[in-house]
């Protein structure tokens, strides 16, 4: 793997002094306490929150809509069938890229059969 390099207009020494004073520690506690209040709904005014909506999908139902045994479900999305068993019975949730992938095929079927191409 190669070692990632970052450029930067400042020397070494001025982004070292940037950082000094800086407590990483402190900093991921505050983060952490202001999430907690978040959820609690004790958030300060000025917390900024991102909140990530994912789709839901009734993965069986999409499955068998496209008329697709688990197994080739799960070639197709790359995954286990296991996974895909998983994911029916409630055990697990696909993560937010298999979840969007699966939405999308589940509104474009000719997906699939692009999907089946590169098997």
């Amino acid at each position: 793997m190669a070692e990632i390099k970052f450029k930067s207009n400042l020397s070494e020494s001025e982004i070292e002094n940037n950082f000094k004073d800086i407590d990483y520690f402190s900093e991921i506690m505050s983060g952490l306490e202001e999430a907690l209040a978040y959820e609690k709904g004790n958030a300060k005014s000025e917390t900024f929150v991102r909140k990530r909506s994912l789709p839901d999908v009734d993965i069986a139902v999409i499955r068998k809509d496209l008329k697709l045994s688990q197994k080739a479900f799960a070639s197709v999305l790359g995954v286990s069938t296991r996974t895909v068993e998983a994911w029916e019975a409630g055990r697990s949730n696909p993560s937010p890229t298999a979840r969007n992938l699966i939405l999308l095929i589940s509104q474009d079927h000719t997906l699939i059969s692009k999907l089946q191409e590169r098997i």
